[in-house]
């Protein structure tokens, strides 16, 4: 589920060209082989960093390096967040705009969330509290990496929900904002403030004043998010956006 939320948004943005988008076919196939490797490192890393700081685990990577390197634990934060540096620093080399670029895909990674946490519904993890609410789940297969045998909060399937709303959202916004990556800043502030709040209902460890890693970087993304936006950001008229500059192809 993974690969496929990985093909649906480059098939997104290939779409997305298609259809008028001011970027080449060889653009957005470079910037996925240099976001896509970049993501999965960063991801990975992050994974690594909460595991030492929350289960106290800095000696058994230290001993065992090679069990740094893997894809048995990643974070969605990781995969977003270090994709974005990845292409940020391939448009710096490449002459586009990677606020352009980050707008065009902004739908597109949501959705592909929506598709990754299919696979985390099937796999077990990210999993809620134990609850007795109608629409629990109980995972009872040996190999889930859930509770077995316990009702918990099926927060994975909160969350594809709330992506699709969002991948919505974001559809109807597309082209009423002002510079170029703004509607990245909104993609960014509305997952963070769901993830802030959803992992109080998530199994998780703590990472830092009680808070699970996600919340203290959703709390971060925030702050510079919401900032950008009140510092740059601003609606714009229909046809408004065709005063626009365009981004290197």
């Amino acid at each position: 589920m993974v690969t496929l939320a990985v093909i649906t948004l480059i098939v997104w943005a290939l779409l997305a060209v298609r259809r008028g988008a001011r970027l080449s076919y060889d653009t957005i196939l470079s910037a996925a082989l240099v976001g896509i490797p970049s993501g999965i490192i960063f991801s990975r890393l992050l994974h690594i960093l909460d595991r030492c700081v929350s289960e106290d685990r800095w000696q058994y990577y230290f001993q065992n390096p090679g069990e740094i390197i893997g894809g048995s634990g990643l974070t969605i934060y990781g995969a977003v967040l270090g994709a974005a540096l990845g292409v940020w620093i391939y448009s710096r080399f490449s002459k586009i705009s990677f606020g352009y670029l980050a707008d065009m895909l902004a739908p597109g990674i949501i959705l592909a969330q929506a598709i990754g946490r299919v696979g985390c519904t099937l796999n077990g993890c990210c999993y809620g509290v134990v609850t007795n609410l109608p629409w629990r789940i109980v995972y009872f297969h040996p190999g889930s990496l859930g509770p077995l045998g316990l009702p918990v909060h099926p927060t994975q399937i909160y969350e594809i929900i709330y992506n699709l709303l969002v991948f919505g959202v974001l559809l109807g916004l597309r082209g009423r904002f002002r510079p170029d990556g703004s509607l990245f800043l909104i993609y960014l502030t509305l997952y963070s403030l769901w993830r802030l709040g959803i992992d109080f209902i998530r199994d998780g460890t703590d990472f830092l004043f009680g808070l699970h890693q996600a919340q203290v970087i959703s709390i971060i993304v925030l702050i510079i998010a919401i900032t950008l936006m009140a510092w740059r950001t601003r609606w714009v008229k229909k046809g408004e956006e065709e005063e626009a500059p365009h981004p290197a192809s």
